[in-house]
């Protein structure tokens, strides 16, 4: 997080800083939109933490047009597609006020569980009516032939003479991104509703002069973009990266704030997709998995740790379906947590982690160092608990801690137990659900001679002081096995068909460590 404190530094003497960022609801939104909004209230704390006052925006492009059908019925793709967002029915029928409406607040409904908290969120849906984008409507308009330019310059983009930067909502369909306007006469546009003007969504054919104002129209994204930067002061915007290549949305938007609208833009802190499976997450096409439903597995913390550990502009592989990156990920921010609090911890980390453990915490104002310090199980741990019928698992974790739970531990644990419960119930592989047999399985029978001296010389091993801990347990298998010159991949196959009844499962060492010593003792000796 060393990039978040050096950008605070890099502006201390440049005044009042606005943070904004915002989103085009055009489908459930994924879990990689979070990156967005976590990095922002990253330097947002950042820039407060270092004395600068800090106004934190998030907004909603909700006059964009329709362009994405996935989430449409069938009957409504003829009618909606092409239509402001903004415009569109709510498809989910729960009281929303439009399709936007619902998809942009199951997402902002995130933000306060996530510790984000926009000093404002505006809707462009709001904005328009007001007449406050009419000043850079009228502008645009005016300096066409320089924004045509700019296109040209910037990005190779070609528009003929008569193109003006601008879309009228047509008053007979209803529809935005089918319309072009070719003239402008001072106070009226002449527009087009071209049936072929786009591939995915068709016009009615309505022409005519109107006049563009009060939420009549809307600028293209790159000069709404530009625009939204002088409306609301904004001097922080970060963007994702398939935004600030070069030539890209944010080069064209930079020079038409510069050119057109004649103020500077602001500082861009580019940042990386979060892929799954290799590829960019993608809200009109469906892909990746969605935000809230993330939201109810991975707890604050952990969501924030995931966007913030690497640096912006380094892409984050994600694949949480039928994998153990969800454990994964906990158990590297207890790692965080552990170097935090001063303890000794295997293997490197990278530099600033402090700084990431203390921006990935919900509260800002939180105490680091007590948080640190706090007693956090293993969810690897804990997913195999709350599996095992019988188990009181605080009185577990307490045991295993040595001391009762403070109330902030016990808070900790009760977030990791839901967590743990949804994981195995939506995410988790199938090697990580189980169910310890009471009787010896007839899977054992397929183990031979050196498997079987494994499991009676691992019971002899542990039998006077069985280990208390998963890792405990770990050695010890490890120890057996390579003392009978037995590869690990034997051994562990022999424990789980010794309790499970099959050959694969969860981390053996911790599957151990979950169940009564003397159940086990005696389940080895009678596998053996």
């Amino acid at each position: 997080m060393d990039w978040a404190d050096e950008l605070a530094e890099r502006v201390r003497d440049a005044g009042p800083q606005v943070v904004n960022d915002s989103k085009t609801p055009s489908g459930t939104v994924h879990v990689g939109s979070l990156r967005g909004p976590v990095i922002l209230d990253a330097l947002a704390r950042a820039l407060r933490a270092n004395g600068i006052e800090t106004t934190l925006l998030y907004g909603v492009d909700d006059m964009d047009p329709m362009d994405a059908q996935s989430l449409l019925t069938p009957d409504a793709v003829e009618h909606e597609m092409g239509r402001p967002l903004a415009h569109v029915p709510d498809q989910a029928g729960d009281g929303h006020a439009s399709y936007a409406r619902h998809h942009a607040q199951a997402f902002i409904d995130i933000f306060a569980g996530l510790g984000i908290h926009p000093d404002r969120y505006y809707w462009m849906s709001d904005i328009y009516p007001t007449g406050q984008m009419d000043p850079f409507i009228r502008t645009a308009l005016e300096r066409a032939a320089l924004v045509r330019d700019i296109y040209r310059r910037v990005a190779n983009v070609q528009h003929p003479d008569t193109w003006h930067p601008l879309g009228v909502v047509c008053p007979t369909c209803g529809k935005v991104g089918t319309t072009i306007v070719t003239d402008w006469n001072g106070e009226q546009v002449y527009f087009e509703c071209r049936p072929d003007l786009v591939t995915w969504a068709r016009g009615c054919g309505t022409t005519g002069w109107i006049t563009p104002f009060g939420g009549a129209a809307k600028l293209p994204w790159n000069l709404e973009w530009a625009a939204q930067w002088s409306l609301f002061g904004v001097s922080i915007e970060p963007s994702g990266k398939d935004l600030s290549t070069a030539g890209g949305s944010r080069d064209r938007s930079d020079a038409i704030a510069r050119e057109v609208f004649e103020r500077e833009p602001p500082l861009n802190v580019p940042y990386e997709f979060l892929n799954i499976g290799g590829r960019k997450m993608s809200t009109s096409k469906g892909r990746g998995a969605p935000a809230h439903a993330i939201a109810e597995v991975i707890p604050p913390e952990q969501l924030r740790f995931l966007f913030l550990r690497p640096k912006p502009n380094h892409a984050i592989d994600f694949d949480p379906e039928g994998t153990d990156q969800i454990p994964r990920l906990f158990d590297e921010f207890d790692k965080f947590a552990e170097a935090a609090a001063g303890r000794e911890v295997k293997g490197e980390l990278p530099p600033g982690s402090e700084a990431t453990f203390r921006y990935s915490l919900v509260d800002p104002a939180a105490d680091v160092a007590t948080e640190a310090a706090a007693f956090r199980p293993p969810f690897n741990h804990l997913a195999l608990l709350v599996q095992i019928p019988g188990v009181d698992v605080a009185a577990r974790i307490a045991s295993e801690k040595g001391s009762p739970l403070t109330p902030r531990e016990c808070e900790i644990l009760d977030e990791r137990v839901a967590s743990a419960r949804a994981w195995l119930a939506t995410y988790a592989p199938e090697r990580a659900i189980i169910q310890v047999r009471d009787e010896l399985p007839s899977a054992i029978e397929a183990i031979d001679g050196l498997q079987r001296s494994f499991l009676a010389t691992l019971a002899e091993a542990v039998g006077e002081t069985p280990p208390t801990t998963g890792e405990g347990w770990q050695t010890a298998i490890f120890d057996v096995a390579r003392a009978l010159d037995l590869p690990a991949g034997r051994a562990f196959d022999a424990l789980y068909r010794a309790f499970l009844g099959r050959s694969n499962g969860p981390r053996a060492g911790w599957l151990l460590a979950s169940l009564d010593p003397a159940f086990v003792i005696r389940r080895l000796r009678e596998a053996a």
